[in-house]
């Protein structure tokens, strides 16, 4: 058996490699060349994904895993074929599909009859059956459910943990028809192992959700939920501050509750997951008012942090240099998609201040290509906010900021202990700190 994974990101790669590990024949396709090269040098053309050098290693070593650039040659040797391209966004999240549409357009060219094509990419409901399937039939002329096999299959791994995640959680999997849902699920009871968790209904493993669109809203549905659930904590955390009260200690009790989890209130929603799919689910469900709502909310947070800091100081923060520790959407990923940076550099400007950004993830060079001011600590500021929760943040003293007055925690990371003079200064405190 032979798979094609098309898009060796941040997700596709480490799937992968698990197939690889399995003694599957896999080819990995990719637009970008420099990508391609790393891979078959056996290096990760990213950091911080957990054994994924050392199995992408084995598996270039045992001859079983190969990258290209050539998708429709790679198309046309495999059995199964996993589509992991992005569908880039807008600032409104509105989806281009142009990535994937080209994608599909290089499988309905090489498509040999017999073939899975399973998409993983996070989509809109209705996507791979009235998009992608009506593309590659069109094209190929062959018979769905007998020719050719289209199913839906959401990517729910986090990155950095992505090996666990696939063992931990279950694999949903819905197809345009029964025998694509067959076909599917066969597929990946064949390349995945699961752990036992006595948690669930039903034993862990692949979940047959019915159809394509089942498996889209189950990917929906849980970014939505959370979205919601964090919109929650940070409305909690805004009360708590306007009654003087510590929303810590509150959020601590509610989460020893059984079966109860709070999430912590925070300066932004980022990454490619939370902010972006519920409004892919909006897409289909435009009525639903409890998203909207808490879009907007979490939209607000990183303006709500510079007001909060603009009157700290008895003077606004204008000519005030603010450090803005955190590019990346979350700690431990290089990724800057929809991270909180950019509305704060927005918030911090439009008050007349300056703002710098520190990540120890990013070379100085690398944040003066994104446009940023880089920051170094023992550096001068006046303030400084975290806005990713990377580790190196939780050792934070106050040597590293030697003229500041403030310390805005967005990701309520640390104690005042070691900040000495800095008066710390969290989201959902009031006027405690």
């Amino acid at each position: 058996m032979t798979t094609c994974v098309i898009g060796l990101g941040k997700i596709g790669l480490p799937l992968a490699v698990q197939i690889a590990s399995k003694g599957e024949r896999v080819i990995g396709a990719d637009i970008n060349e420099n990508v391609v090269s790393l891979i078959n040098e056996g290096k990760p053309p990213f950091p911080g994904e957990k054994n994924l050098e050392e199995f992408l290693a084995q598996a270039i070593a045992d001859g079983t895993f190969e990258a290209t650039t050539q998708t429709t040659n790679a198309v046309k040797q495999s059995d199964n074929i996993i589509v992991v391209v992005p569908v880039i966004v807008d600032e409104n999240a509105n989806p281009n599909f142009a990535s994937i549409d080209a994608a599909t357009e290089d499988i309905s060219k090489a498509i040999q009859p017999g073939t899975l094509i399973c998409y993983e990419t996070t989509l809109p409901i209705g996507t791979t059956r009235d998009r992608f399937a009506q593309m590659i039939l069109k094209q190929t002329g062959m018979e769905p459910g007998e020719d050719i096999f289209i199913a839906y299959s959401p990517e729910r791994v986090f990155s950095g943990r992505i090996f666990a995640d696939l063992r931990a959680y279950p694999k949903l999997v819905g197809g345009i028809d029964d025998a694509s849902t067959e076909r599917a699920i066969n597929f990946y009871e064949s390349v995945l192992d699961f752990d036992e968790r006595s948690d669930l209904p039903i034993p862990n493993g692949v979940w047959n959700l019915g159809t394509s669109e089942s498996a889209e809203m189950a990917k929906l549905v849980e970014t939505t939920y959370r979205n919601v659930n964090i919109g929650l904590a940070n409305e909690f955390a805004l009360h708590a501050e306007q009654l003087g009260i510590d929303i810590g200690p509150i959020i601590s009790a509610s989460n020893s509750q059984p079966f109860s989890h709070v999430h912590k209130p925070g300066v932004a929603v980022g990454g490619h997951c939370i902010p972006v799919y519920p409004k892919f689910y909006l897409s289909t469900h435009q009525e639903a008012s409890l998203p909207k709502s808490a879009i907007a909310l979490n939209e607000s947070m990183p303006d709500q942090a510079i007001e909060r800091l603009t009157k700290a100081f008895s003077d606004g923060i204008a000519d005030k240099k603010i450090a803005i520790l955190g590019v990346s959407y979350r700690g431990g990923v290089k990724e800057t998609a929809f991270s909180g940076v950019f509305e704060l550099v927005k918030a911090i400007e439009s008050r007349k201040g300056k703002a710098y950004v520190h990540d120890p993830l990013y070379s100085d060079q690398e944040l003066l290509d994104l446009g940023f001011r880089p920051f170094q600590f023992g550096e001068e500021c006046d303030a400084a906010i975290i806005q990713a929760d990377h580790d190196i943040y939780l050792d934070l003293e106050s040597s590293d900021f030697p003229t500041a007055q403030f310390l805005y925690d967005g990701r309520r990371m640390l104690s005042s202990e070691k900040l000495g003079p800095i008066k710390l200064i969290q989201l959902g405190t009031g006027s405690k700190s």
